[in-house]
């Protein structure tokens, strides 16, 4: 079984500036280039589709099953289907992050694959 780490961190990178590479003073939410790009009426959630589609693509590469991509998929989908309705959506994004849960199912498939190596639990901070 290859070693997937550093798959695992360039995708964890990927997710923290997507979903949470700011945090917002006063209310100390933590928000990423997807909720600020959902702002942007028509396109923004649109744009947001491209960096969660590559995990999902470089998880199909990694090797993973179906199941968890079907997974992946339906998270990245509920994150458009209730980000696109203004205000409720935005808000609705700075709480779903669905890169960082999508990037979170991968390190806990390889975490318990056989032969995994260790180092394949990546934090999240």
């Amino acid at each position: 079984m290859p070693d997937h780490t550093d798959q695992l961190e360039h995708l964890d990178r990927i997710a923290r500036t997507m979903d949470r590479a700011v945090r917002l003073p006063v209310v100390g939410v933590r928000v990423g280039w997807d909720s600020i790009l959902g702002l942007i009426p028509g396109i923004g959630d649109a744009l947001t589709l491209g960096p969660a589609g590559y995990i999902v693509w470089k998880a199909h590469r990694m090797g993973t099953p179906g199941a968890l991509k079907a997974r992946m998929l339906g998270n990245i989908g509920i994150d458009a289907l209730i980000g696109s309705i203004p205000l409720v959506g935005d808000l609705f994004d700075i709480g779903w992050k669905a890169n960082t849960r999508n990037v979170a199912l991968l390190q806990r498939h390889f975490e318990v694959q056989p032969g995994s190596s260790p180092r394949a639990a990546v934090t999240q901070s």
